[in-house]
């Protein structure tokens, strides 16, 4: 007995020992790692790494930037069963430690002691993973979880709990580069917190383990398994009841992986903010949480997305089907997931999806999608496949099916709206139209397509699509950075407005004729342009020579202007020298040009003269919401114009010109560089000086755009290009049923570009068509054939419903009937009599020019008779 005593004594004298031991050792390692603690302040402001948020102008998600998918959330928007979930699984005490387990560290420890002093995971509570995460490595140490432990210790009395579990609900990988349970909820359910059922709480809330190997995703097995076990946490502390338990366990899971739900697919113009944010914000851009809100108009957008893809496919439909886009050998009896695997490496481009013929026969032909899902093509889904030959001509109608495809083909199809005119039996009763869809073999275009859309008035970019699909080609065709394509006679309008500052009428007569120029680089050394058609009609006015696009006036145009004024009278619309070639082929639309560049130059026109810079970020906010942006546009003076209604006072003063307005024509070649205008210093319009406008000003005036054209310029150069539309290569545009429209075609050398560009006063848009390796598009194919379709289609959803909008006639316009083969003024009677604007000044010229000429004409007759 007296023996048992004494061990008791020994025991109770070791313990204590180990106790006042183990607490020295304690507190000589908190005196030897406290000054190296780092400060828990920062855990009360925490910036997370939040993506970049690009939104168009009526705040719909365009993109999302940055690695980690991040949805930061206040503790008191989540609800309470994910709450509980993450507390089951990972610490069912967190609301009464103090922020270590004691019991689980001591498990923890004896775990290790049996382990034969092995590290081993476990006994971390929710607070010890917070300081982990936010403070500490990975690295495995008893230093790091003394000091793990420590640092729990500070954020507990410096931290409510409530602040300690946003930290860890916000900040932790939860797999698929989901960080917080935010994001998780979007990534694995596309949902958001309050959507997401106890099972998928419980899914959540199992991921904190081993989110890369056990997520739905990678493990769904595994995933449930867990998810399950949560679920029985959940309940064995009473967080949920056995009713609710036994709903969650029998809930299939629904998980797969979700992209942010993008509202406005405008691919190019993302890409054109992510390189304007790293520009201006530096690398923080993609991980600070900022929102970039953009001049891009959902609606709009989506327009321009569906008008340049169908015309694409319009154009591709016209030239023939290039065959499948492989083959793959099918075994007589051929499996779902054999097909599946087979359609692994294929994606859905543009609303084109790929499929494989499984069967085709002469009527038709079935092809699998995937998950299981067939469609059957008839004669009339392949009609329009006729074989491709070259560019100019493609082979015969097919005639079957199996003509077109054969099984094991990989193809393309897609579902198009057809009209089907129902009849009835009574005649009294009018036949209705139905729609419906139907499948089409498709094929993804060969050519390539642009569209810009502006607001005249400030710049504002309000729809851009640089080409069929980003997912193909990432090239934005737009902006054509480092390269331009010749825009053909698109350009012509500039040089026609050149010649009206210079003293040329609408009405000037200009002979429509071969015409020979030496040009040393020709084999010959001459070079003879001619006309499209080859046809030559002689002489006549400005007008009509625009509205036919007539080229050899152009080129004498341009001859009689001078090259050196002409090029530095077009470098007022944006343009700069080195875009424009310093030859007579400038006439033709031989400069290096890009859709946005033409918009801007076309803006001139629509906006009364002013040069605006485009511009696509409207305003940059940090992760609070506070502006650290805001862009202020140069803007045309619409008012400006309105007081020159009032004030008609210097009207016509060229802003930009040193020779007077009045000037007569010259002759050919005959003006001097010192007398053309002057124009201010531009550069070739690119993604970086499109980006934004200048930073906000201190006064709330707006800052204008210069005036580089007088208004009586500009109501002539757009009145001729109304009647393109009215009359001439763009009449097609009629069919929009507006008024207020003006553009040009453009055309290039053996069709390899084509253009149009047309506004009204509200909007400006310009859409270019081609092939990126400069292929020629085939016989026929003018930019009325292949870029005014995808021009009316976006315009005529745009402008739908809206009432015309055109510039008012300016003081210092009037009319005057004149004879339209020679362009002078005439009786009302005179059978080939029309009306004209011109400047007022010109009227009275023009009157003694036509009686000179009928004096002239009187004398003559007087000495025939004599």
């Amino acid at each position: 007995m007296r023996i048992l005593k004494r061990l008791l004594r020994y025991a109770l004298i070791l313990a204590l020992a180990g106790i006042v031991l183990g607490a020295a050792a304690l507190g000589v390692a908190y005196w030897l790692i406290a000054p190296r603690l780092p400060s828990v302040d920062s855990l009360k402001d925490v910036r997370m790494q939040v993506p970049l948020r690009v939104l168009s102008k009526d705040g719909k998600l365009i993109a999302s930037f940055g690695e980690m998918r991040r949805i930061p959330i206040k503790i008191e928007n989540v609800p309470a069963r994910l709450k509980n979930a993450v507390l089951s699984a990972e610490d069912a005490d967190f609301y009464h430690h103090s922020g270590i387990d004691v019991e689980g560290t001591l498990r923890a420890a004896v775990h290790v002691v049996l382990a034969g002093g092995r590290k081993v995971q476990g006994g971390s509570t929710i607070t010890q993973q917070v300081a982990r995460n936010f403070f500490l490595s990975p690295q495995k140490s008893y230093t790091r979880k003394l000091t793990e432990i420590f640092l729990s210790f500070r954020i507990e009395n410096e931290l409510s709990k409530d602040q300690i579990l946003q930290l860890y609900l916000n900040k932790m990988f939860m797999g698929h580069r989901a960080y917080g349970v935010a994001a998780a909820a979007q990534v694995y359910y596309g949902k958001t917190l309050d959507q997401l059922t106890i099972a998928e709480c419980a899914m959540l809330g199992s991921l904190y383990q081993a989110p890369s190997v056990v997520n739905p995703i990678t493990s769904p097995k595994r995933a449930i398994d867990r998810r399950n076990w949560v679920l029985g946490q959940m309940l064995s502390h009473h967080f949920i009841n056995q009713q609710q338990y036994k709903q969650a366990i029998a809930e299939p899971d629904h998980a797969s992986l979700h992209e942010p739900p993008v509202q406005v697919h405008a691919p190019y113009v993302a890409e054109m903010v992510r390189q304007a944010a790293l520009d201006r914000l530096g690398n923080v851009a993609l991980t600070d949480g900022y929102v970039i809100h953009t001049t891009i108009e959902g609606d709009l957008q989506g327009d321009a997305n569906h008008a340049l893809r169908q015309g694409l496919i319009d154009y591709d439909h016209r030239h023939g089907y290039r065959g499948p886009e492989a083959h793959v050998q099918l075994p007589p009896q051929v499996t779902d997931d054999q097909l599946d695997h087979d359609l692994d490496s294929y994606n859905s481009v543009a609303g084109l999806l790929p499929g494989i013929v499984t069967d085709a026969d002469a009527k038709k032909a079935t092809v699998y999608l995937g998950d299981s899902k067939t469609i059957t093509l008839d004669m009339d889904a392949v009609a329009w496949a006729r074989p491709y030959v070259n560019a100019n001509y493609p082979g015969a109608r097919p005639k079957a099916v199996d003509a077109v495809i054969k099984r094991g083909d990989v193809v393309r199809v897609t579902q198009v709206t057809t009209k089907h005119d129902s009849k009835t039996k009574d005649d009294n009763v009018a036949s209705t139209s139905e729609t419906k869809k139907q499948w089409q073999l498709a094929q993804i275009p060969a050519a390539q397509s642009a569209l810009v859309s502006l607001d005249p008035d400030t710049g504002a970019v309000r729809a851009l699509v640089g080409g069929f699909s980003f997912l193909r080609s990432k090239f934005n065709r737009a902006l054509m950075t480092g390269s331009g394509r010749q825009p053909g006679s698109s350009f012509k309008p500039y040089l026609y407005s050149a010649a009206l500052q210079h003293g040329y009428t609408p009405a000037s007569i200009i002979n429509d004729a071969p015409v020979v120029l030496p040009d040393p680089s020709k084999p010959n050394g001459v070079w003879t342009p001619s006309n499209d058609d080859g046809k030559f009609d002689g002489p006549m006015r400005l007008r009509t020579a625009l509205v036919e696009s007539k080229n050899l006036v152009s080129v004498r145009l341009l001859d009689a202007l001078g090259l050196p004024y002409a090029r530095h009278y077009i470098i007022r619309f944006g343009f700069s020298l080195s875009q424009l070639p310093d030859n007579l082929s400038m006439a033709l639309g031989t400069a290096s040009v890009s859709p946005m560049s033409m918009a801007r130059g076309y803006s001139v026109f629509a906006n009364g003269g002013y040069l605006i810079t485009p511009y696509f970020i409207s305003e940059i906010d940090d992760r609070n919401g506070t502006p650290v942006y805001k862009a202020d546009p140069q803007r045309a003076c619409r008012q400006c114009q309105q007081r020159l209604l009032q004030d008609p006072t210097d009207v016509d003063t060229d802003p930009l010109a040193s020779a007077a307005s009045s000037a007569a024509p010259a002759t050919a070649g005959t003006v001097a560089a010192s007398n053309a205008p002057q124009a201010p210093a531009t550069a070739p319009v690119n993604a970086a000086s499109v980006a934004g406008a200048t930073d906000e000003h201190a006064d709330d005036k707006p800052r204008l755009a210069p005036r580089v054209l007088t208004p009586r310029n500009d109501f002539l150069i757009t009145s001729l290009m109304k009647d393109v539309i009215r009359k001439g290569t763009g009449h097609a545009a009629m069919a929009l049923g507006r008024t207020d429209l003006a553009g040009k075609t453009g055309t290039t050398n053996d069709h390899r570009d084509g253009w149009f560009g047309g506004f009204n006063t509200d909007l400006v848009t310009v859409v270019w068509v081609g092939f990126d390796d400069f292929s020629i598009l085939g016989r026929g194919e003018f930019g009325a054939e292949t870029a005014l379709p995808i021009w009316m289609d976006y315009m005529g959803a745009a402008l739908k419903g809206k009432p015309p909008a055109e510039l008012p006639m300016p003081p210092g316009i009037t009319t005057l009937t004149i004879n339209k083969h020679s362009g002078l003024p005439t009786s009302v009677d005179d059978p080939d009599a029309m009306k004209e604007y011109f400047k007022v000044e010109d009227v009275d010229r023009l009157r003694a020019k036509a009686k000179q000429q009928q004096e002239t004409k009187e004398q003559q007759h007087a000495y025939d008779i004599f």
